[in-house]
């Protein structure tokens, strides 16, 4: 079966400290629904439209697991805490066998 990723790209960030709030409650929500953080505000070099701000990349078992993962109440939580604090993009994409 192939992994699922959930990929969060951010515009932008105008309020750190939401963001500092949504991470507490985001990484246990991930990581308790079988997220496995990959990538999380290191290093980013954009290329062509990106925007070199802070990138997360968590891998899970499977695509649907992803996606029950954002849909879970706990990581709506911290979705709901980071409020209008950045701009992102944020989206699931189903991995190679």
């Amino acid at each position: 079966m192939a992994k699922g990723y959930l990929v969060g790209t951010y515009r932008s960030v105008s309020d750190p400290d939401k963001l500092a709030a949504y991470g507490k409650l985001a990484k246990p929500a991930l990581e308790a629904a079988g997220g496995r953080i990959l990538a999380r505000g290191g290093r980013v070099t954009a290329f062509e439209a990106g925007v070199p701000e802070r990138t997360v990349l968590v891998e899970f078992p499977s695509y649907d697991a992803a996606i029950a993962a954002y849909e879970s109440e706990d990581y709506q939580r911290a979705v709901a805490v980071l409020g209008g604090g950045a701009v992102r993009d944020v989206r699931v994409v189903e991995g190679l066998d």
